[in-house]
């Protein structure tokens, strides 16, 4: 399904299309390359990302998720607002978005 809904936003015209967290990842490893085969931009909507990210105990912070779909190929991510119904004060959504716009990070991240 995910292969036709994106063949159907490039029949319309679209030039990026989205995915969610959810889909699993290896399946959105594929459609990255779909997407780099078709010039097209891929964006990773965090839906269900809190299912272990919240964690305190267990979790994975969101910074660690965002560079693994920046190595899967993903091109855009919506990390948050710092306003509104998602997590994070403004000082974790900045650190997000610092994550995603590094090209390498010198430390462990937390």
């Amino acid at each position: 399904d995910a292969y036709e809904r994106a063949e159907f936003g490039k029949e319309l015209g679209s030039v990026i299309i989205m995915i969610d967290l959810v889909m699993g990842y290896t399946a959105i490893q594929s459609i990255a390359k779909w997407s780099r085969e078709n010039s097209m931009i891929l964006h990773l909507h965090r839906a269900g990302n809190s299912t272990y990210a919240r964690q305190k105990t267990h979790g994975m912070n969101f910074r660690v998720i965002c560079k693994w779909m920046r190595m899967a190929g993903v091109d855009h991510i919506h990390a948050g607002t710092v306003v509104g119904k998602l997590e994070g004060d403004p000082l974790m959504v900045k650190g997000f978005y610092t994550t995603l716009l590094a090209t390498q990070s010198e430390i462990n991240l937390p």
